[in-house]
């Protein structure tokens, strides 16, 4: 008896130990903070993304701040707004198409020789990789906080199949776990 005693004891232990174990194991996933709205930083963040699903990562995209409006819809038109929302509405950019470098932006020539030179070198454009995204299921969470603070609604977002609108909570919950962890 004492040793089945003893052996029950110890299934236990391990059980307990595996059970710890399973929540500090890394996914094979990439997390990352998109906080910029810079052409250059969203379309390496968007670059990253769809790179590493082509490897089999799973991808979550956490929008905040200034990285939010990149994902508003150029031809929606929403109503409603305070006078704080409209401010911003108009003051940032709308769309994946009004955003500008981070560097030589020289007062949109930067951005504009960039933007040719993607052209001419046949790099995907900032659109192109967000419908990539899209195709290659990366999730993107957009913050409420963030929208909110900047008067955005959901209804003037673009439409994504794999877009949430969350806290941050949801996010580090995400990437808890995840083997890559990138703010950008």
């Amino acid at each position: 008896m004492d040793n089945l005693e003893t052996i029950e004891k110890e299934l236990k232990k391990l059980a307990a130990r595996m059970e710890a174990v399973e929540g500090k194991v890394t996914e094979d996933k990439v997390s990352m903070i998109v906080f910029s709205g810079d052409l250059d930083k969203v379309l390496a963040s968007f670059v990253i993304g769809t790179g590493a699903v082509a490897m089999g990562m799973e991808v979550v995209m956490f929008f905040t701040f200034w990285g939010t409006p990149i994902l508003r819809d150029k031809e929606k038109k929403i109503g409603g707004k305070d006078t704080m929302g409209k401010m911003f509405g108009a003051m940032l950019p709308k769309g994946t198409g009004d955003v500008k470098l981070s560097k030589m932006n020289m007062g949109g020539m930067g951005t504009a020789m960039m933007k040719s030179l993607m052209k001419k070198k046949n790099v995907a454009s900032l659109e192109q990789m967000l419908e990539l995204a899209e195709e290659l299921g990366v999730k993107i969470y957009v913050c409420e906080m963030s929208m909110d603070l900047m008067g955005f609604k959901r209804e003037e977002m673009v439409q994504y199949n794999h877009m949430e609108f969350c806290g941050v909570a949801k996010f580090l919950e995400e990437a808890k776990n995840s083997r890559v962890q990138l703010f950008i």
